[in-house]
């Protein structure tokens, strides 16, 4: 016959199931599980490649053309090509002809090597310079769309290479910018906190008027113009 184990008594009962509890979670081994974060956040370099020479047979200038890189503007050295020829009869001016050059190297897609170093840009295509007004004073480049109109990564490119270019600008300080229409051209300052932080509207200057000079002088080329040749 099987001997009956003695019966526990009813306090005991709780205290055994959580010692048998507690002796089967002893047992169990912890796994890992692996939890997706994304990639790991990348760094660009802005090292600026070295650039090939200009194209051969095509005259060009040495310019710091200002890109964008780890959210910042960084300077690329470049032999800029002057634009084609203008066309027959327009003003051969050397300033607008290198703030053209200077813009449409802005525009250009970065190379493959720039593009893999971090460089973008931000400047729209098609954006063109054009020969200062009647009474706008000397150096004053026009675009074809108002400054104020564009975006503030474009603008704090082109501020800060026009201002950088010796070609364009006469000395370090501002460029003096304006739009197609008749408004009068206003100063443009690259600062440290524009280079920072291109996305910031850059440095407004005050409103350029003409000076009597500048006035006289462009009154003076109108009427030679207008003048008929024998």
């Amino acid at each position: 016959m099987r001997r009956a184990l003695p019966a526990l008594p009813a306090v005991l009962v709780p205290l055994v199931g959580i010692a048998l509890l507690a002796t089967a979670g002893c047992g169990i081994r912890a796994t890992t599980v692996p939890v997706d974060v994304g990639p790991a956040p990348s760094r660009v370099s802005c090292d600026t490649p070295a650039q090939p020479g200009g194209q051969s047979g095509v005259p060009g200038f040495p310019a710091t053309v200002e890109l964008v890189c780890g959210s910042q503007l960084v300077g690329v050295e470049r032999i800029v090509p002057m634009p084609e020829k203008p066309e027959k009869g327009t003003v051969r001016d050397p300033v607008v002809q290198a703030a053209q050059a200077l813009l449409e190297a802005l525009e250009r897609t970065p190379s493959a090597e720039e593009r893999d170093a971090g460089f973008t840009t931000g400047v729209p295509a098609g954006l063109t310079a054009g020969a200062p007004k009647p009474g706008d004073p000397a150096g004053t480049v026009r675009l074809s769309r108002k400054p104020e109109d564009l975006p503030p990564v474009a603008l704090s490119q082109i501020v800060c290479t026009l201002a950088g270019s010796e070609t364009v600008s006469a000395g370090p300080g501002p460029v003096v910018l304006g739009g197609p229409d008749a408004d009068p051209p206003r100063a443009w300052e690259c600062t440290d906190a524009v280079r920072s932080r291109p996305e910031s509207v850059p440095t407004l200057g005050e409103i350029v008027r003409p000076t009597a000079t500048a006035t006289a002088t462009a009154t003076a080329t109108a009427t030679a113009t207008a003048s008929p040749t024998g």
